[in-house]
């Protein structure tokens, strides 16, 4: 990925992205092409691993060759308009332009078969995004019987990492001035909230 030095994330801030990340895309190469799985993955320091799993019918795991994978996790986005920026008054030389987060993750892939390993993956996937609700639904809130016959249905992932690509253009090479506009414009805007607390959340 092409992260200009003025974009990139300190290795401490790649970390917490990392542990925020939700929804992957999977994408393997192998003899027929590429092949991309969207999934939701989990990111383990102190193994220095992502897991997650997919369904045992998804011919993911027949089109993958060993090898590196790569999984990429969108933060929030959005377009840009050149109008947002006070400084377009003074010198009109602006054009729009796309804000965004997104991580790349690298590393050996591998395919997890043992039922143990599964339930402990959708165990954890389970307890990550229930953990804001009230009364969080646990996995044994489900009959047992039930449980096991989804656990048959799936195939667990795991990529050991190799290496970690993260970006953040959020305008930081524009002036203090534009930074502030391109907030309210986004905050003006449907769908612009999180992208622009995602700024606000940046030391310019």
């Amino acid at each position: 990925m092409y992260v200009p030095d003025h974009f990139a994330v300190a290795t401490e801030e790649v970390v917490a992205l990392l542990r925020h990340a939700q929804l992957a895309i999977l994408t393997t190469g192998g003899p027929a092409g590429l092949y991309a799985t969207h999934l939701p993955m989990i990111y383990d320091a102190a193994t220095g691993t992502l897991r997650g799993h997919v369904a045992r019918g998804n011919p993911h795991t027949r089109l993958a060759i060993e090898g590196e994978a790569l999984a990429i996790f969108q933060g929030p986005d959005g377009y840009v308009s050149p109008s947002w920026y006070p400084s377009k008054a003074a010198d009109p030389r602006v054009v729009p332009t796309w804000n965004y987060e997104a991580v790349h993750v690298y590393g050996a892939l591998a395919w997890r078969d043992e039922a143990a390993w599964i339930i402990d993956n959708v165990t954890e996937l389970t307890a990550r995004f229930e953990a804001e609700r009230a009364e969080p639904w646990q996995v044994n809130d489900a009959p047992a019987d039930y449980v096991q016959a989804l656990v048959r249905g799936v195939i667990g992932v795991e990529i050991r990492i190799s290496r970690v690509e993260a970006k953040r253009k959020l305008s930081q090479n524009r002036s203090a001035a534009d930074q502030r506009g391109v907030i309210e414009g986004l905050e003006g805007r449907e769908g612009g909230a999180a992208l622009a607390a995602a700024m606000r959340r940046l030391e310019f």
